[in-house]
């Protein structure tokens, strides 16, 4: 659809931009922290820890000022579970508090608004060796985690996400690290204790911190059919479904989807549902969805053959026999990593879920991972993540215009840091950190030519994408 007048962006649109806590903070084993499955887990990254990182820990005053120098309006990032219960339960560990409400009370300082990640995939080794999320003890370990942060930062923090990329968790855990792939009953089983417990946690939220606004931030993406095919169609709604809806249609309106249902039936994953679960589900009702979007998937039908060997990440679908098989799309072009590059279809996402769910929309990720070079002066000429990111907020304002109602913006991600499948090679932020995989340098942070850009969209508020 085309359109004669594009509406502006909303008065108090949230721009952004986006980290987690392992990947950026270091600090790994500083004041008290625990281990989480991230510290032990089996990373395919070059650099298989994440003790430094971008040493966010010691530095954080001085990535927030450049944060606000670059206008931000938000900053979304996480908590360590593990800074701040380093068994997963029980003692609270009071320099980990301090830290995050240092970090809290620097941003709203410099008028920064605070979206809060409760859980980005670093599981407290301690109850990842009691059986993580298949232990159902897991719900009320996360319950009382929430507690915590409610009543220490409740009072400061309007914006909570749950638990980040759910969906690609239980899809590819194994890809990202978190130990090695159970089998399927076992991960849809974990997935009902995770959507559980976030209900659960949606509802504390609403009882303690009248104010602030609670969502789940899965990764969604608009799954095309590879033809005009009946078939081709119809694995496109299974994938869909498998991927989107199962975690959204539970976390929006309580209740499994249909399809998805189906499957599980059919494929013997249904998970043991007890009583007062699905209770506990209609009762969550999040205030918004934040979601992470990087790339669009295609599919066909199944071709009834061996499932393919192909490498499968948060963006690359393993093929399932009778549900569907992953095509390459000829009509977008990919990055250097081989995900698809699509900003129409993030058009078509934010679309797809106004249109479903009819709630706020609030983008958590998005952005373009590439092999940054630091040039003499120091000098980042980071032109191809400027046109990835002037092409994906030119269709963000594309779909506020179709009437979708997009409260915020924050790309992936506010700084450099540590890829949890390539390292510090592969590099997403607006500053660049002084380091590679085995040399911590001197860690120093230069402004990339993409942060002077994304200064500048901010400050004429995405009227002027070029940025001059």
């Amino acid at each position: 659809m085309k359109f004669a007048q594009v509406k502006a962006f909303p008065e108090n649109f949230l721009w952004g931009a986006s980290t987690s806590a392992y990947q950026v903070e270091g600090g790994w084993d500083a004041d008290g922290k625990g281990l989480s499955i991230m510290d032990k887990g089996n990373h395919s990254t070059k650099n298989s820890d994440f003790k430094v990182a971008s040493d966010h820990y010691h530095r954080y005053k001085e990535d927030v000022a450049l944060l606000a120098e670059m206008g931000l309006k938000a900053y979304r990032f996480s908590l360590a579970w593990t800074r701040i219960l380093p068994d997963g339960r029980g003692a609270v560990n009071q320099k980990g508090i301090e830290f995050y409400s240092n970090l809290i009370n620097e941003l709203l300082t410099y008028n920064i608004e605070p979206i809060v990640t409760m859980y980005h995939f670093d599981l407290p080794y301690a109850l990842h060796q009691e059986g993580g999320w298949a232990n159902r003890a897991t719900i009320d370990a996360f319950v009382d985690y929430a507690r915590v942060l409610f009543t220490h930062f409740g009072d400061r923090v309007k914006y909570w996400l749950t638990i980040n990329e759910q969906n690609i968790m239980i899809l590819h855990g194994a890809a990202l690290g978190l130990f090695s792939e159970q089998g399927k009953k076992e991960l849809y089983q974990q997935n009902h204790h995770m959507l559980v417990a976030q209900a659960k946690v949606m509802e504390l939220c609403h009882t303690m911190c009248s104010q602030a606004k609670i969502g789940p931030a899965p990764n969604i993406s608009s799954v095309y059919p590879a033809a005009c095919k009946p078939e081709d169609y119809m694995a496109a709604q299974n994938w869909s479904a498998i991927r989107n809806w199962l975690y959204l249609d539970a976390a929006v309106f309580g209740r499994y989807n249909s399809l998805v249902w189906s499957y599980f039936t059919e494929k013997g994953y249904t998970p043991a549902i007890l009583e007062g679960d699905m209770e506990i589900l209609e009762n969550a009702k999040p205030d918004f969805i934040a979601f992470n979007y990087y790339a669009t998937a295609t599919v066909a039908g199944s071709k009834n053959s061996t499932v393919s060997d192909r490498k499968a990440d948060q963006q690359v679908a393993k093929d399932e026999e009778g549900v569907y098989y992953t095509e390459a799309n000829p009509y977008v072009s990919k990055t250097e990593f081989g995900w698809s590059i699509d900003p129409a279809g993030f058009r078509n996402t934010l679309r797809e879920l106004q249109d479903r769910y009819r709630l706020p929309l609030l983008v958590t990720e998005n952005g373009l991972g590439a092999y940054d070079k630091l040039e003499p002066g120091d000098v980042v000429n980071d032109e191809y993540r400027i046109e990835f990111l002037r092409q994906h907020i030119e269709q963000a304002r594309l779909a506020i215009t179709d009437g979708v109602n997009l409260i915020g913006y924050c790309p992936w991600s506010a700084i450099d840091l540590v890829s949890t499948h390539s390292g510090v090679s592969k590099r997403y932020g607006f500053i660049y950190v002084n380091r590679d995989e085995f040399d911590l340098k001197d860690l120093r942070r230069i402004k990339k030519k993409s942060f002077y850009w994304y200064q500048k969209l901010i400050a004429n508020h995405g009227t002027d994408l070029s940025g001059r």
